[in-house]
């Protein structure tokens, strides 16, 4: 057997698929399994992308596209980001990537050093980590606070920088924990970033499923970061690998160089498809979805506080729930275990998402039908009894 990289041991389990692919073979043998745990949409792609990529496929249009993307998808995500996120931007800096998880491999191949710290907050989605683990760097997990929402602050910046530090990854709103971070706090945030010649990495895949007030782009505060987003969640386009990143200028031809080589292309025949989510009967469609996800997130909060596991801090964005099982008497891992296979529900163990709060956080995904949630919270209902 060959002798594997060293980094292959420092890569964190992702045990949101491993529940995934759990729950699968318990759905194959026969048993109902209600999924709180992978994050996607119950949603799919609307008919009119659908057909916009049928109507390319026929044309032949399935060669590769430029290394950044197509222009026309490039010009219209900069005119989304201006429409519904306040930010003007020209459409040369979106590079368009193979999913967002293409962008932050992309981010960190041009960013990160080998030995190079980037900050980011415990908890976090975890495959942060190994994207910076994969360009050779170092993650650094900080932890955070419900006083916090559970994110970084500037003041974390601040203690934590050391010399090897590079930059920063937050995301906003969070994966798991669906809260955002306020403007004026992210201000001050990235403030300390530039104030060190850092760099600032700003995961913004769930701000068009904002709940309170207007959402607004890190790049109205500071035009200087680079933006992760990508047509899986608001879109509901989670197969069709498809996403996208907005780089300051003399960023975009390093990177599209380094695209070039690791990714060619995204699937051009899906950035066709894509065209069509900026219509105005698709934009219709995915806010009205928007509001039902948070229907199911008004339906949950006061039903978890019923069950006995608290939500520290109320989610305003994302679809999902961060909530506290101190009382229950077991740690994440046995009670996501027991969820799985008593009750027949999947929901992911905190551990997932960094050591602070892994042993008495679940997270639970609420991309399901309400009626499905409904049952979930019935069934979970009577495990605790139990």
């Amino acid at each position: 057997m060959p002798r594997l990289a060293t980094r292959t041991h420092d890569f964190l389990t992702f045990h949101a698929v491993e529940l995934f692919k759990q729950g699968q073979a318990l759905q194959a043998a026969g048993k109902d399994i209600i999924s709180l745990g992978i994050g996607e949409p119950d949603f799919t792609a609307p008919p009119q992308v659908v057909e916009a990529l049928e109507r390319a496929a026929r044309a032949g249009l399935s060669g590769y596209s430029p290394p950044a993307g197509l222009m026309p998808l490039r010009e219209a995500i900069a005119q989304f980001y201006h429409d519904k996120f306040g930010a003007k931007i020209n459409p040369a800096r979106v590079i368009v990537t193979a999913g967002a998880s293409g962008a932050l491999t992309l981010a960190c191949a041009a960013l990160v050093n080998g030995g190079g710290e980037v900050l980011m907050p415990d908890p976090s989605y975890p495959a942060n980590s190994n994207f910076v683990l994969a360009a050779g760097g170092v993650p650094r997990l900080i932890p955070s606070s419900a006083e916090k929402r559970f994110q970084l602050s500037a003041q974390d910046v601040a203690r934590n920088w050391t010399p090897a530090t590079q930059g920063v990854m937050v995301a906003s709103p969070s994966n798991p924990t669906g809260t955002s971070i306020a403007p004026d706090e992210l201000a001050d945030l990235l403030a300390q970033v530039r104030e060190r010649d850092g760099f600032a990495i700003v995961d913004e895949i769930y701000l068009g499923l904002s709940y309170e007030g207007e959402a607004r782009s890190a790049l109205t505060l500071d035009d200087d970061v680079i933006i992760i987003n990508s047509f899986s969640k608001y879109f509901h386009m989670t197969g069709w690998r498809l996403g996208w990143m907005i780089v300051p200028e003399d960023m975009v031809a390093p990177v599209e160089k380094i695209a070039a080589s690791l990714q060619i292309c995204a699937p051009t025949l899906a950035q066709h498809g894509a065209l069509a989510c900026f219509t105005e009967q698709a934009m219709k469609t995915f806010e009205h979805r928007r509001e039902a996800f948070k229907q199911r997130r008004d339906y949950l909060l006061p039903e978890f506080e019923r069950l006995g596991i608290p939500v520290p801090v109320k989610p305003d964005g994302a679809f999902y729930i961060y909530a506290d099982i101190s009382s229950l008497g077991m740690d994440s891992s046995t009670f996501s275990q027991r969820l799985l296979l008593e009750a027949g529900v999947a929901a992911v163990p905190g551990l997932d998402f960094g050591p602070a709060h892994g042993n008495h956080t679940m997270r639970f995904s609420y991309a399901t039908g309400l009626d499905r949630l409904e049952e979930a919270v019935a069934r979970i209902g009577k495990l605790l009894q139990r």
